[in-house]
Order: structure tokens, then sequence, then C-alpha cells
């Protein structure tokens, strides 16, 4: 229900702002505002880019060291980072699937980013397995081996766990642990603040991007992030 007040916030407020672009007669004629949306339409792309990160300030203000600070070792990349990435992720979501080259990618190619992992099982009871074995191996410091491996493996499913799991030197059960659960919980707390709607969810600096944007939308935001030092 909170994803859905944020999301409807949103669109509440890109629609108050597209009358706005069409209805100020007293402070810009019409022709003038329709001229130059014709002659560049990214005039308003950008402007709703802008008034979709300002809905999120807020929140990543009161938050962005507990969505930045990873759990255990949940990360890859800069171990002092100048950008960081935040990726909310289900091992069951293909589009987080099809993402995990893209963010390796980009570790590969820029030495001052690190990307946090934020575990979020939404796609059922394999997912939320899939998670909590993924942070008893971060705890473990074996979190990438964990994680490489179940992405290779395929789909979250008893067969590939069990082969992540002895990847990472762990049962293939996951016991219970209340600070795996703290942070399960704390995960969906925050994904639901960002206005989450599915699988990946990415944080990069004052931006929150919902779904698989693909590596030139990724590292945009990140160049822009390290342009304003965040």
């Amino acid at each position: 229900m909170l994803a859905a007040a944020i999301a409807g916030g949103i669109v509440g407020a890109l629609l108050a702002a597209a009358l706005l672009l069409f209805a100020l007669p007293n402070v810009l004629s019409s022709r003038i505002v329709r001229q130059g949306l014709l002659s560049d339409p990214k005039i308003l792309s950008d402007a709703v880019d802008a008034l979709r990160d300002s809905q999120y300030e807020p929140v990543l203000a009161a938050n962005r060291a507990a969505i930045e600070t990873p759990f255990a070792s949940s990360w890859k990349g800069a171990a002092e980072p100048e950008v960081t990435l935040v990726e909310f992720f289900d091992y069951a979501c293909p589009y987080c699937k099809a993402s995990n080259p893209i963010i390796d990618r980009l570790v590969a190619e820029d030495k001052g980013l690190r990307v946090v992992y934020r575990e979020l099982p939404i796609l059922g009871p394999d997912s939320v397995t899939a998670a909590r074995l993924s942070l008893e191996s971060s705890k473990l410091g074996r979190f990438n081996k964990f994680h490489d491996t179940l992405w290779e493996a395929g789909r979250p499913a008893p067969e590939t766990i069990a082969t992540a799991a002895k990847a990472a030197g762990i049962a293939p059960q996951p016991h219970d642990d209340p600070l795996i659960e703290a942070e399960l919980k704390r995960n969906f707390q925050l994904a639901g603040q960002l206005g989450a709607t599915g699988t990946p969810l990415f944080v990069i600096g004052d931006r929150v991007m919902n779904g698989a944007v693909g590596y030139e939308t990724l590292k945009q935001a990140i160049e822009a992030a390290r342009e304003k030092g965040n």
C-alpha cells in the first residue's frame, strides 16, 4: 500500500506538472510552451525526471547511510568508493539476472564505483531461502561466491541453491538468524519508502530507478552522482 501511495503521489505530481506547463497563460504563453516542447521534447522528460527525483529526496536524506552501507560482504567494487550504486534484487527475477552482467561491467570499468546489493525476495519461498543463504554467506565474507554461483546455476530451486551454498561453504538450508531477518525487514521497509514496484530497484546518488534500466542509464546516473559528489 505504501508503494502504491508513493506511486500515486508521483503520478499526481506529474499530472500537475504537465498542467502547469500548459495552463499558465499569465506566465508563459501556451504557444511558447508548445513550441519549446515541439523543438525539444526532452524538456518534458527532464522535468519529469527532476520531479521524480525530488519525490525521494527526504527519504534518501534520512536513510542514505542505511541504504548505502552493505550488510557484511554484500558488495563489489571500490573499498573507498567515489560513487555507490545500490541494487535491491531478487535471485528469481529475470530482470535482475539480465542486469547482473551490466553491473559487473560497470564495476570492471569504474574503479571508483561500489555496488551494494540489498536482498528483496518477493517472488516466492525459493527466493526467500536464496536471500537468507546469500546473507549467511555474506556474514562469512563469501557473498560474491554465493551470488555469482547462483546466477550462473539458474533460477532459485533446491538444486541450484544447494550448488551455490556448496560453493560458498555453507549448508543448503538457512539457520534462524535474527540479524538476517532484521536485514530483510529493513530492506522491505526501505524499498517501500523508495516506491519500489518490483525488482530490480536501483539507487544512485539522488536517483531512484525501478526496473532493468540498462547500461547507458546506469552509467549516466553514476557520472551525475560523481559530479554532485554523492
